[in-house]
């Protein structure tokens, strides 16, 4: 590949603390394979045979162990950074920098998607563009969320998106936060681009195509230390930025203010390549333009150009929530047809399992049992007479006899003592539930939580 693969796996998954309290989100099992795994089993299935894994001393040892991560055919260039609450993404980047030889292909290691690859790299590469990221319609969670008293959703604020009339140039970006005096465009966007459209209902899904001019400009501006909340939006105002022969003296007001906030030390990015001279020639001897409307020509003459590619069809989710980690558990699976039993588990003949259930390695799952709609992770072990539906059991849990489990997420090593009856409950990393205690959206992660199933 022409692109050098980048995994970002050092977060340490701050809106999701009570799965990530004792383990690391890009470690946390979905469908019982690692999360980060889905991230690399797409970069492979594409042709990548490297990629740079950039995550804390604590995942990498974990990744060392991983049978999954191990079946990995990739060559894995880990790349251990502090566990620093201040390093961003962008921050992440300009840390390997020296490793960084060509364009690059950025993702997350909690995105879990089947979108063709090819069709954000096929706009990077048509364009000559600077960025070209992936996005999708927004995501409805209806599960109910373990713990959490009542269907509340989770308010986010949106973003909204300008694309032109094909779709996928990307010309505008604000998130609601940002726009407390109203949805305001800049004049040197429209004089360009008179129709734009403006889409709500998206959500980023973290994976960006990136000029390795990019990531050296981030090594000369070090106040950029994210690439979704700070990179992204200064490459895409920088698209319409006025230039110092600019023939109009006089700027608009919103666009000085832009200009002021993207700061002296940001004035310029530089994009160019080993081929700039040829495509320049290609571009100037063609009769093709990417705009109808006026005699100008192609991209207006700009150097810097993003792109976006909007899914409206398949699975591209973020698990960076509780709602989304149960929901890729329901979805994920559907991706690969694997068998739903592993081979080494032991099931007893009188257990009644939907085929919409996963069985994990060397699990054993004793007589008069009933598992629908739900994952059994690895080493667990599930005794006589208990009922589990619509929850995620992780891996070397014990549940014992007569237990009802519903709608809930038990983390690994837990033990859930004789006729326990849990609704929508969360329990903690190593818990042990007490016999025939009874709970019904709670969270238990320490001796106080654990009494108050029997209250």
């Amino acid at each position: 590949m022409e692109l050098q693969a980048v995994l970002m796996a050092a977060g340490g998954g701050s809106r999701m603390t009570d799965l990530t309290y004792n383990t690391p989100k890009a470690m946390l099992p979905v469908g019982n394979k690692p999360l980060m795994w889905y991230p690399l089993n797409l970069l492979e299935k594409v042709g990548f045979e490297e990629v740079i894994v950039i995550t804390t001393k604590e995942v990498q040892k974990m990744m060392s162990t991983d049978l999954k991560i191990k079946d990995v055919k990739m060559k894995l260039d880990v790349v251990s950074i502090q566990e620093d609450g201040d390093m961003g993404t962008a921050d992440a980047l300009r840390h390997i920098q020296p490793k960084i030889k060509t364009d690059i292909l950025v993702l997350s290691c909690d995105l879990i998607t089947d979108a063709a690859l090819h069709e954000v790299v096929d706009l990077f590469r048509a364009h000559n563009a600077t960025m070209a990221m992936l996005m999708s319609k927004a995501h409805e969670f209806t599960e109910t969320v373990p713990g959490q008293k009542g269907k509340k959703k989770t308010a986010e604020q949106r973003d909204f998106v300008g694309v032109d009339q094909s779709g996928k140039r990307l010309l505008f970006m604000a998130n609601e936060a940002d726009l407390e005096d109203g949805l305001s465009i800049r004049k040197s966007i429209m004089r360009k681009h008179p129709r734009m459209l403006i889409k709500t209902g998206l959500v980023d899904a973290h994976l960006y195509c990136l000029k390795k001019a990019v990531v050296d400009f981030l090594t000369e501006n070090k106040s950029i230390s994210s690439i979704r909340g700070e990179l992204v939006p200064y490459l895409v105002r920088k698209q319409f930025s006025k230039t110092v022969n600019s023939q109009k003296l006089k700027d608009d007001i919103d666009d000085q203010t832009q200009e002021k906030n993207d700061g002296p030390a940001n004035h310029e990015l530089l994009i160019s390549s080993r081929d700039e001279p040829l495509l320049q020639l290609a571009q100037e001897r063609s009769c093709w333009n990417d705009h109808r409307g006026d005699m100008s020509e192609a991209y207006h003459g700009g150097k810097l150009r993003c792109y976006v590619h909007i899914m409206d069809q398949g699975l591209c989710c973020r698990v960076n929530t509780l709602a989304a980690y149960i929901e890729v558990n329901r979805l994920a699976p559907k991706l690969f047809e694997e068998p739903s039993v592993h081979p080494s588990a032991d099931i007893s003949e009188r257990c009644q399992m939907g085929s919409d259930s996963i069985i994990g390695a060397l699990c054993h799952i004793a007589d008069k049992t009933s598992i629908k709609r739900s994952t059994i992770g690895n080493n667990t072990t599930v005794k006589e007479k208990v009922k589990v539906t619509n929850s995620i059991i992780m891996h070397g849990v014990t549940i014992e006899e007569g237990c009802n489990i519903q709608g809930s997420v038990i983390c690994s090593n837990a033990v859930i003592g004789r006729g326990a009856d849990l609704k929508y409950c969360l329990v903690g990393n190593g818990q042990h539930i007490e016999p025939e205690a009874m709970g019904s959206k709670i969270l238990v992660w320490t001796k106080k939580s654990r009494d108050i199933l029997h209250s």
